[in-house]
């Protein structure tokens, strides 16, 4: 990984998600999601948070801004 792109993940995790520990939680909550993906288990916000979370990490490792 290039130095921008850390920086960029950096201000990805402190502006998107407050804290390393936060984005982990979220992460987290997306493998849970992918084990018990059912009608009424998981609030549309939620499976939005997740889904922001990985877009955000797959674009700074693709080499571009998310933000």
């Amino acid at each position: 990984m290039e130095k921008e792109q850390l920086q960029q993940l950096e201000y990805l995790i402190e502006e998107g998600y407050g804290s390393p520990t936060e984005l982990a939680n979220i992460l987290d909550l997306g493998v849970e999601m992918l084990f018990y993906v059912e009608e009424d288990t998981f609030s549309r916000r939620e499976i939005q948070q997740v889904a922001s979370a990985i877009k955000g990490i797959v674009w700074v490792l693709r080499g571009c801004t998310p933000f």
